[in-house]
């Protein structure tokens, strides 16, 4: 847990230049956003920083473009998009750097904002290059950090603008995913309940690790399941399982017992040939997945078992689907684990990614406490790793 940081509420920011931070890594088709979740994710902290009366420069990555100039990756569809859901204009400058941005900056009003295009067109963004950093901060005077999802990397616009500056202050959706973070991993309200699901064990050790001691009891679904079973001696047909995970999945096992922490496995899963579309499907117990099929979801009667600890819980900590819910007829499981995170009475955190999109497919976002908007972040932040993004910034008084 993070010492508090200085606030964006903390700041004085009348007519001064105030570097951004953003999430905005949002999906874009035919040059129109196609799910701004992030985008109103980060109103809050934009508006207090035009009603502080800042000069705001909003800065943010968009997909993997690795230091070329991609035009569907650039941010100027993002600029439109925001400044629907603000009521007012926000201006877009082609670059993150150079002449161009100096002079956009500088003839910004005390209130008025722009957008800088993709700082990911530029590799010295994720070098953290200090002269890159030098050059991002050259036009402005102050740093918030509101992009929770970048946090765990060592990024120029994270880390490096914050440094050249000597100060950083969080946002409002940095102080709101710090909180409800630091709420289930500090003072949960027993009985403790952790998902976990996705595809592999290896890159969520540290996770698994800490619920391990955290929880009174871990749901395990998704690929991941399947290396644990056959960690118990359990022939899993053609299911994923990562051989190399094996020995941590046995070393699970025993510091499950050692903390009387009760690890609940599927009793019966949903299997095919292969995972597409069409495909017909059996449901079988665990024991008994055939030659040449495997596991895809988690099947009734561990949904049931599920939905029973899940209602018994006063804390509940989701990461990762249970099945492969992009695909319809492997989706039931980790839609019918989010309603019932969604109907139960315990607090809920759910973390980024493929949970936070069933969530939102299951029709459920509201009942959930807090869902994360970044995916790794969270897990970094639950493993007890430190996030060079959150580190960098001034600590309050």
């Amino acid at each position: 847990m993070y010492p508090r940081k200085r606030s964006i509420r903390d700041l004085e920011l009348a007519g001064r230049a105030l570097f951004l931070r953003v999430d905005y890594n949002v999906p874009i088709q035919a040059g129109r956003v196609d799910d701004d979740t992030r985008i109103r994710a980060s109103i809050p902290t934009v508006r207090t920083a035009v009603e502080k009366g800042a000069r705001v420069v909003l800065a943010s990555h968009l997909g993997r473009p690795r230091g070329r100039r991609d035009p569907s990756l650039s941010l100027e569809p993002v600029s439109g998009c925001l400044s629907s859901l603000l009521g007012s204009p926000v201006r877009f400058v082609g670059d993150c750097l150079g002449p161009p941005v100096r002079r956009a900056v500088d003839s910004l009003g005390p209130g008025e904002i722009l957008l800088l295009e993709n700082l990911r067109f530029h590799s010295a963004e994720v070098e953290n290059d200090p002269d890159f950093a030098g050059r991002l901060a050259a036009p402005v005077e102050e740093y918030v950090n509101d992009a929770f999802g970048t946090a765990h990397r060592s990024h120029a616009s994270t880390v490096g603008v914050p440094t050249v500056l000597g100060r950083g202050a969080a946002g409002l959706l940095m102080e709101k995913e710090l909180r409800h973070l630091d709420r289930v991993l500090s003072d949960p309200r027993p009985p403790v309940v952790a998902i976990m699901g996705g595809a592999k064990v290896s890159g969520k050790i540290g996770v698994i690790e800490k619920f391990l001691t955290l929880a009174d009891t871990i749901l395990m679904g998704g690929g991941m399941a399947f290396t644990f079973l056959k960690a118990l001696g359990i022939d899993v047909g053609q299911s994923l399982v990562e051989e190399s995970s094996l020995e941590t999945a046995r070393k699970a096992f025993r510091e499950a017992e050692a903390c009387g922490t009760r690890l609940v496995l599927p009793e019966d899963v949903v299997v095919a040939r292969k995972c597409a579309p069409g495909e017909e499907t059996w449901t079988v117990p665990v024991e008994s997945i055939p030659p040449g099929r495997m596991g895809l979801d988690i099947g009734p009667a561990t949904r049931r078992r599920f939905r029973q600890e899940i209602e018994e819980a006063e804390t509940v900590i989701w990461n990762g689907p249970l099945g492969v819910f992009e695909v319809e007829e492997f989706a039931a499981g980790t839609l019918e684990v989010a309603r019932s995170v969604g109907l139960s009475r315990a607090f809920s955190v759910v973390g980024g990614g493929d949970s936070a999109a069933a969530v939102a497919r299951a029709g459920i976002r509201d009942r959930i406490d807090h869902v994360s908007t970044g995916g790794g972040a969270s897990l970094d932040y639950l493993a007890g790793k430190t996030l060079p993004g959150v580190a960098v910034l001034t600590g309050s008084d």
